[in-house]
């Protein structure tokens, strides 16, 4: 796909599908379109005890936004648990200009003036595309998830895509359904706007979920 350009990356997500490459050296960008469709229900957020302590401890300065491209290429990285990446040189360009028009988004894990993890995603109206996320210490990751799902549900969404469900994932809630259903969800969330930035300042992500829903 060498024609692809970030209004086609909008267009693709709206309809259900997304790109990705074979390695981070091949140039190339293929479409994915799985008839099983990872999501993690907002109303449904399951929080390890253990990682609620974490949370809780304040352990790492959570930022939005101020790092983009750094997460983008922290995901890319090699890393101990994961060999390859599907993140490639076009992928960072096309995401950073995602970002830079409002339709992309990081959540950052700052420990000691740091980037330590974070993950990275796209916005369009209530539905949430979470990409790829990654840590170089304990928990960033899913610390930066805690905080992504309490900035969604104090935002209005109503889709959190997670593209596929990994054993990860799994604990906090994730589930699996058919590509029409997904596809159904997503022309429901896109109908709609929603608030990437109306959690109030300062807010222990963990507290507020339990106040607004019934997330465990």
């Amino acid at each position: 796909m060498s024609d692809i350009d970030a209004d086609a990356l909008l267009r693709a997500y709206a309809y259900g599908v997304f790109p990705m490459a074979e390695s981070r050296d091949d140039p190339q960008l293929y479409w994915i379109d799985p008839e099983r469709r990872g999501i993690l229900p907002l109303d449904g957020f399951h929080v390890p005890k253990r990682l609620r302590r974490r949370v809780r401890a304040g352990v790492f300065d959570v930022r939005i936004d101020t790092a983009f491209r750094e997460v983008m290429l922290g995901c890319a990285a090699t890393a101990p648990d994961r060999d390859g990446t599907w993140i490639n040189d076009r992928i960072v360009s096309l995401y950073c200009e995602l970002h830079e028009r409002g339709h992309a988004h990081s959540v950052e894990c700052w420990h000691d003036g740091a980037l330590v993890g974070g993950l990275y995603g796209v916005s369009i109206g209530a539905a949430f595309f979470g990409e790829s996320m990654f840590s170089r210490a304990t928990d960033a990751s899913k610390v930066a998830l805690v905080h992504l799902v309490a900035r969604l549900v104090a935002g209005g969404y109503k889709l959190l895509d997670t593209q596929f469900v990994t054993e990860h994932l799994q604990q906090f809630g994730a589930i699996e359904i058919s590509r029409d259903a997904y596809r159904a969800r997503l022309f429901e969330a896109t109908s709609v706007e929603a608030d990437f930035y109306s959690l109030p300042e300062g807010a222990a992500p963990l507290e507020f979920l339990q106040s607004v829903t019934q997330i465990s």
